[in-house]
């Protein structure tokens, strides 16, 4: 059975208890793995999430393209040395990675030309790639759209002004791996400076790049054309760590949440303590406990996803799984991606159909009874929303193309088998 079509099978009911780790962020170790393609030195990354699919099939364009890339699964360690980038096209460019734009800048600065997939992912909107283009073109670069793949071209990239017309995560990440190998001064303003994109400031600091930020929008690059090998720490993924903690709480189990990254999560945190619920916490680590909930019921609550450092929209699903075991009408709005609600209409199979949505709006009147059933993955986060919905409902559930949750999730099987989880994909 292709990868896409694989089924999860998972039985509801089940009470998780144990400990659970969180790896490092995926939306940090993606734009970290460009980063080191910057150098022909060695760049060593720790509490590398090495398990995830979308991790793998960039490792494997890397090494189409002729890097050096040693994993080593059991320390979550990656090492990657691209003292060789070959400038030929390749046979093939079928790799589905939603970051493709952010494997220009190594290989332009290597080769002065550069061609990649055009960018997959998961469908939560228009997500399209028109800022990469007015940075490369900003720079100096020329950019053709062939058939198979985006070809750039610049053999000296120029020090500018980047003005983004909206805030955008991708268009500041590309900006600012440009600027890295510029000599002189790249100021990126309306810029969204989020945590993963301080893992990419502290990883090009380490290896020679001057960079300034200012508050969340402004950044001030001062690179060079010889950047030296460095070593950095992965951050733990924050999206993660709030998918446990919420899936902890509605199975009233006694969890303890290794590595959460609280000063990226404050606001996640406030929304929890708002809607009834007490974390129990540490410099690191969260439990979770049926003791948890301050009036023995989650109270209804309104929120809306935005920009950093509020909800991001990545968290969404599991702020509406929260809205299900709500005693009362709770209604989550989506500014940032008003369309990421397909997903939903899946949900609703599991809950009789009882989840109102429009575009950028879901109203939930909770509680409501979760009855297992057959649903298939639209996304990601999505995916695993569905995921856990199944083991807080009744009777089995069946996910197809579960294989998305994977994408995000490293080592999701073998935790959930560490909380005493069980399931199978067939």
């Amino acid at each position: 059975m292709p990868e896409q079509e694989q089924v999860l099978e998972i039985e509801g009911g089940q009470v998780p208890s144990g400990r659970v780790r969180v790896s490092g962020a995926k939306n940090s170790a993606l734009k970290l793995v460009a980063a080191a393609l910057l150098t022909d030195d060695l760049v060593h990354l720790d509490n590398f999430p090495t398990e995830l699919n979308d991790i793998r099939i960039k490792l494997d364009f890397l090494r189409a393209l002729g890097c050096e890339v040693a994993v080593d699964r059991l320390k979550q360690q990656v090492d990657i040395r691209a003292r060789i980038m070959s400038p030929d096209p390749l046979d093939s460019y079928h790799f589905p990675i939603r970051t493709t734009y952010l494997l220009v800048p190594g290989q332009l600065h290597k080769n002065g030309v550069a061609r990649i997939p055009y960018p997959g992912g998961c469908n939560i909107g228009q997500r399209k790639y028109d800022l990469h283009i007015m940075v490369w073109e900003a720079l100096g670069c020329s950019v053709r759209e062939t058939e198979n793949f985006i070809e750039v071209r610049c053999e000296n990239l120029k020090p500018c002004e980047i003005n983004f017309p909206i805030s955008t995560v991708g268009g500041t990440e590309s900006a600012l791996l440009c600027a890295a190998i510029i000599d002189g001064e790249t100021v990126i303003r309306n810029a969204y400076v989020t945590p993963e994109i301080f893992d990419i400031v502290l990883l090009l600091q380490a290896m020679g790049v001057q960079i300034e930020v200012h508050g969340n929008s402004y950044i001030k690059v001062h690179g060079s054309a010889k950047l030296r090998g460095a070593s950095l720490t992965v951050m733990p993924d924050r999206i993660e760590a709030l998918t446990w903690i919420i899936y902890s709480i509605l199975a009233k189990g006694s969890v303890v949440i290794e590595d959460v990254p609280f000063d990226s999560m404050e606001v996640p945190f406030i929304h929890l303590k708002e809607a009834g619920v007490d974390i129990f916490r540490n410099t690191k680590d969260v439990y979770v406990g049926p003791t948890c909930f301050r009036n023995c019921t989650i109270q209804p609550f309104e929120m809306a996803c935005g920009t950093y450092p509020g909800v991001i929209s990545d968290m969404q699903p599991f702020f509406v799984l929260l809205g299900l075991f709500a005693n009362g009408r709770s209604r989550i709005i989506d500014y940032r991606y008003p369309e990421r609600t397909a997903y939903v209409e899946e949900l609703n199979k599991l809950c009789g159909g009882r989840i109102a949505c429009r575009d950028g709006e879901i109203t939930i009147d909770g509680p409501l009874p979760i009855t297992g059933g057959e649903v298939v993955s639209t996304d990601l986060r999505g995916s695993m929303a569905l995921i856990l919905a199944g083991l807080l409902g009744e009777g089995t559930t069946r996910v197809r193309k579960a294989s998305m949750a994977l994408r995000g999730y490293n080592d999701l099987l073998l935790k959930l088998e560490g909380l005493g989880i069980s399931s199978r994909m067939v």
